[in-house]
């Protein structure tokens, strides 16, 4: 078991790529490429969970990491690890991959060999991110993320999606220039890529704070395109109207998010606090702005895309609160946000596959022909907008009670109202696609209920909505642990610079 634990990172890193390179060689025949990537994205998630029952709540630091030499000059290691943050994420990517296979089953008829090989490609670089402790690592897996991405949705999309893919690579790639040029600079001041050693510098004051203030700034501004952060969502929509459902199911959110609170505010702490204010402000907005726009929108694929920026915007307001118990509701979120969308994609998915239309206005009493469909998409619907005993109620209410006692009550009362828009376009949504009188296209239009493998997909997922929701503190535990680490002699020498419950941790 120990030498299981010493290369289980590495073994979820290599079995995705592996799986590519096979499904690549062999010939592309019938459902042979997506067998072949159901079973890799099972394994995969097999070795995920690996980590979670093997890892040990309350110990500092890293766990099951491995630190090796791999580039002489610069110094690049191969350095990975994982703690309470990163743990979930790491699961939750394996989780998400076989339920992206199993909704690709029947929509993806061409070219399955390039579309499986790229979309296991895709399932290691995120990995790939959410493990790397050596930046520069971690700045390849960042970049391989962004490849996989813009071929399938220029491959696969439904109506341009070579106009969306462009709009997605350029929106995505142009900040990772800076992102790197600030990686490259801290490496020369510094003479190391390993985050621990530089936060430990950073907070030590051995670096320059005005050239921080711009190396920060250039780290947060490829992570908030990623998410992304009101007014940087010129891509979400576009994007998510074009790609397939496995993709749209990781498109957004979990990267970007997880990298502001690693990469930004747990290597720049002081440079986070200086622009938290401006970005609690574009938080707030983007919140009511993503939710008052998806109001008015007449295609589902879009209305997502609209409350997912509302809903991103809330979990980036849990984490620039600054606070414990906010940035707990955001890790929390995170995972929420995963599973809701990862159900979510896969029904409204169903409903574009059997109808071959995204066009609200043209359902209509869908219930009573995909009753079973209609029952998952109501669970998830009242899952997303926050009902108490699912798991989006435990997210939301952590982040806005503590921007509430922590941060400010005008902007929590502000954000709170995204609990009524949500509610008001994700019961509008259900009312007008499954209920109310038949529309013309739903009548004429013979559909079959859930397949075998939509079942597969969907009743894992609607399970855990409901375990999360009554039993948050099987994740909280870990995530708590992982939040609640001594702080810098930074922390300690101002503690104006950080929320109370920071400073209770200090004390």
């Amino acid at each position: 078991m120990n030498e299981l634990n010493q290369t289980i990172l590495t073994w979820i890193l290599l079995v995705p790529i592996i799986g590519a390179v096979v499904i690549a060689i062999l010939p592309d025949r019938g459902k042979l490429s997506a067998w072949l990537a159901l079973i890799t994205a099972l394994v995969s998630f097999g070795l995920t969970l690996h980590l979670p029952t093997h890892f040990i709540v309350g110990q500092p630091g890293f766990q099951f990491e491995i630190n090796k030499p791999w580039i002489d000059n610069p110094a690049i290691f191969y350095h990975v690890g994982v703690d309470g943050l990163s743990l979930w994420m790491v699961v939750l990517t394996g989780l998400l991959a076989p339920v992206g296979v199993l909704a690709s089953w029947n929509p993806i008829r061409q070219r399955q060999k390039i579309f499986y090989s790229l979309f296991l490609v895709q399932q290691t670089a995120m990995f790939g991110v959410f493990v790397s402790l050596d930046l520069m690592v971690y700045y390849g897996f960042w970049e391989l993320s962004l490849v996989p991405m813009a071929i399938l949705i220029a491959m696969y999309g439904r109506k341009d999606g070579v106009k969306a893919a462009i709009k997605f690579f350029i929106f995505t790639f142009v900040p990772s220039a800076p992102l790197l040029v600030a990686i490259i600079w801290l490496y020369v001041r510094t003479g190391s890529f390993n985050f621990s050693d530089l936060q430990m510098l950073v907070a030590n004051g051995s670096l320059p704070a005005d050239a921080l203030f711009w190396t920060a700034l250039a780290f947060l501004f490829a992570f908030a395109v990623k998410v992304p952060v009101f007014p940087l969502h010129g891509w979400l929509a576009d994007a998510f109207c074009e790609a397939p459902v496995a993709l749209a199911m990781v498109i957004a959110g979990k990267l970007g998010l997880y990298s502001m609170l690693r990469f930004h505010v747990g290597l720049f702490p002081v440079q986070a606090r200086a622009i938290a204010p401006l970005l609690i402000a574009l938080t707030v907005i983007g919140i009511l702005y993503g939710a008052c726009v998806a109001l008015v929108q007449r295609d589902f694929w879009r209305l997502i895309a609209f409350a997912t920026l509302s809903h991103f915007s809330l979990t980036t307001l849990g984490i620039y609160g600054l606070n414990l118990t906010g940035r707990n509701g955001a890790i929390y979120q995170i995972l929420n946000e995963g599973v809701i969308e990862g159900a979510l994609f896969v029904l409204l998915g169903v409903l574009d596959t059997r109808y071959a239309n995204s066009q609200i206005a043209s359902f209509g009493g869908v219930a009573s022909r995909l009753p079973r469909t209609a029952t998952f998409f109501v669970i998830t619907t009242l899952a997303m907008v926050g009902l108490p005993m699912l798991n989006g109620f435990v997210g939301e209410f952590l982040i806005l009670s503590s921007t509430f006692m922590n941060v400010s009550r005008g902007w929590a009362v502000a954000a709170t109202l995204t609990i009524i828009l949500g509610a008001a376009y994700a019961l509008w949504l259900v009312q007008r696609l499954f209920y109310g009188p038949q529309s013309q296209m739903t009548a004429a239009t013979p559909a079959a209920d859930l397949h075998l493998h939509e079942w597969v997909a969907l009743v894992p997922l609607a399970v855990l909505m409901l375990v999360m929701g009554v039993a948050p503190s099987l994740w909280l535990r870990s995530i708590e642990r992982s939040t609640a680490q001594p702080p810098s002699k930074q922390a300690i020498a101002n503690p104006e610079l950080f929320s109370n419950s920071q400073q209770e941790t200090a004390r």
